[in-house]
């Protein structure tokens, strides 16, 4: 309507101006020159306005070549003949002037429409073979409609369980229009795009089971229009909007892109129920194997300790044969060894709970490698005589956790030990690289084959490395990594598997954080 107005003043003003320009060289132009310069202001007014503002420019046009230009001047009388040829001529030309270029100016008002349409499409294409999330896709869909529409708001409404929407209310399911309501399953606000909706507005969304429904309603000077979103599967959601009326081209085309975007919400959902679903196998493969690990892991002390304490309560009831002293020191030895072993199990879980928890937290302080070797030695449950340690003198000191890191070393020699031959010991290297330490731990065992060494360091993989696994290079891995460090498996020279971590050097005590 604005448009139209606009057009209007145009045309009249651009007549007014011409005429007025004209009018001191009237007795030098014909009659065929004046009507030619007044068709210009037709023109523009029916280019601004369509054919409307162009038959009130005609009208204009008409008086005013009447008035001004025709003789008699200055009134509305035609004297001869040729001039009634004339202004019939000029009105008549002007007429179809204004139809056709108000049909040209709304083609390319409507060839402007379908580009964005046909643009708007392509980008719900690109969702259909992209991985957006659904959230990204329903906000994709609201800001569309509300854009190539011109609503006022645009609500996307999704099915829930529980009824509860943003507001409190509880809209029903839609059903097709003009069918009575059936039931089904709430709708829940999911996105929107434009103005925020009113109380009012989201209650005018629910449809009452006994209710006739239809897609579109005027409301407020404005039409209300809701479109089912509809997949393969059946209804998935409702998009409703607020704004100017539709036309039935608006209609087909907002059906077309609910349509789409129907499709590319149900496969951003199937997706992510798809990742739910290896989500929740991949923890139950976790359990299952976590189950296996700490079973394995649990029978084989517990199995040592009650050996151990059965033997000993029973030579507390016999008489006629009697422990000595080395089996009872031998056995009160197992005892507390294999007690160790389950204490260093019962750690590693409660270790490799922070680590999934995220609660993992690392307080770096300069210190010696020398003390983080030795602080792993008595964690471990390597003997010491069973391990060699071989360290340069010009180590620098290293900014770690030295809690952290000496766990991680230990679990390093417990593997080491559980692999390497009997009389074999363990070697404990270590070099300075650039701006790192570099901490290797050898053993002379199976060795690990090539295609096995990185998940060695998964939780649980007992099927690979030669039967390495369990918690303990996890949990070694995850801790020098928080460190932004790296541990890897390699094979040793001689035979046998070398596990190589690196540590953050620290020049002095300034590189503390």
């Amino acid at each position: 309507m604005r448009s139209k107005v606009v057009g209007a003043v145009v045309a009249v003003a651009g007549i007014a101006l011409l005429g007025a320009a004209m009018l001191p060289l009237r007795a030098h132009l014909s009659v065929a020159t004046s009507a030619l310069v007044l068709v210009m202001p037709v023109v523009a007014g029916a280019a601004i306005g369509g054919l409307s503002s162009g038959v009130v420019a005609v009208a204009a046009g008409f008086v005013a070549y009447d008035v001004l230009f025709i003789p008699p001047y200055g009134t509305l009388t035609v004297g001869a003949p040729q001039n009634w040829a004339a202004l019939g001529v000029y009105a008549v030309v002007m007429l179809i002037v204004s139809r056709v270029v108000a049909f040209l100016h709304q083609a390319r008002s409507e060839a402007g429409r379908h580009e964005e349409a046909t643009r708007r499409l392509y980008l719900l294409s690109d969702l259909l073979i992209g991985d957006q999330a659904v959230t990204g896709v329903l906000e994709v869909i609201a800001t569309t409609v509300h854009q190539l529409f011109g609503a006022r708001w645009v609500a996307v409404l999704l099915p829930t369980d529980d009824g509860e929407i943003a507001d409190g209310t509880a809209p029903a399911a839609p059903g097709p229009p003009d069918r009575r309501a059936s039931g089904g399953s709430s709708l829940q606000v999911a996105a929107t795009a434009g103005e925020p909706l009113s109380a009012e507005e989201l209650a005018s969304l629910r449809p009452v089971a006994g209710r006739a429904e239809h897609l579109q309603w005027r409301g407020r000077g404005e039409t209300v229009v809701r479109v089912t979103l509809s997949a393969r599967t059946g209804p998935i959601g409702l998009v409703a909007m607020a704004g100017p009326p539709l036309d039935e081209h608006d209609m087909e085309l907002l059906t077309t892109y609910a349509n789409q975007a129907a499709l590319a919400l149900e496969r951003s959902q199937l997706r992510e129920q798809a990742l739910r679903s290896e989500l929740l196998a991949e923890v139950d493969r976790l359990r299952g194997a976590m189950i296996g690990a700490v079973s394995h892991d649990l029978r084989t002390p517990l199995a040592s300790v009650k050996t151990a304490v059965t033997a000993l309560r029973r030579e507390e009831h016999r008489t006629d044969t009697a422990l000595s002293a080395d089996d009872r020191a031998e056995l009160l030895t197992l005892v507390e060894e294999q007690t160790d072993a389950l204490d260093r199990l019962v750690a590693n879980l409660l270790d490799m709970t922070r680590i999934q928890a995220g609660a993992l937290e690392v307080r770096p302080e300069i210190v010696p490698v020398p003390d983080v070797i030795d602080g792993a030695l008595r964690a471990s449950a390597v003997p010491a005589a069973d391990v060699r340690v071989d360290l340069p003198d010009d180590l620098p000191p290293v900014l770690v956790d030295q809690v952290l890191m000496e766990q991680a070393l230990a679990n390093l020699l417990d593997n080491a030990a559980r692999h390497s031959p009997e009389g074999a010991s363990v070697e404990v290297a270590a070099a300075h690289g650039e701006g790192v330490v570099q901490v290797t731990v050898t053993d002379r065992g199976p060795g690990i084959p090539a295609g096995d060494r990185e998940r060695v360091f998964q939780m649980f993989n007992r099927s690979t490395g030669g039967g390495r696994a369990g918690l303990g290079l996890a949990i070694a891995k995850a801790f020098v990594e928080a460190h932004g460090q790296s541990v890897r498996a390699e094979d040793a020279p001689g035979g046998g598997a070398r596990l190589v971590m690196t540590l953050p050097a620290a020049a002095d005590p300034a590189d503390v954080p």
